[in-house]
């Protein structure tokens, strides 16, 4: 094996995002395809029903995505990754990813790893929540 070892009950991050903007959304929305105007245009988004402009779902996933590729390292494999949308990112939040290690194994010479994870906002309420496997 060549990264560190782990066990079940080990934590994951934390991967502490800068606060989303609306530039970033804007961006998003060019690098996504996903010209929706509830991520860019506040009047849409109120008009919607939302409250104001929220970020993409898929922003969100990836930066849990980024918390699991940075844990596994260069070495690793990625074998599934899932999320379920729990709750709606707006500008100005701050998101924090984490995880926590459900279950390993060793097969062969490498190590097993099934996770959940997660990124919640500054208020602690979670927005995303899902699970990894990766050998490492």
């Amino acid at each position: 094996m060549t990264a560190k070892p782990v066990q079940a009950g080990d934590t994951i991050g934390p991967l502490v995002k800068p606060p989303v903007t609306k530039t970033q959304l804007v961006m998003y929305s060019g690098a996504s395809g996903d010209f929706n105007p509830i991520h860019t245009v506040e009047e849409f988004a109120q008009e919607a029903g939302l409250g104001g402009v929220i970020a993409h779902g898929m922003l969100t996933m990836a930066f849990v995505g980024q918390l699991v590729t940075e844990t596994i390292g260069i070495e690793g494999d990625l074998l599934k990754f899932g999320v379920r949308f729990t709750g709606m990112v707006r500008p100005g939040d701050l998101i924090t990813c984490e995880g926590k290690v459900l279950e390993t194994r060793i097969e062969g010479d490498r190590q097993f790893v099934r996770c959940e994870v997660w990124a919640a906002n500054q208020k602690g309420d979670k927005v995303v929540a899902g699970q990894a496997e990766y050998i490492i």
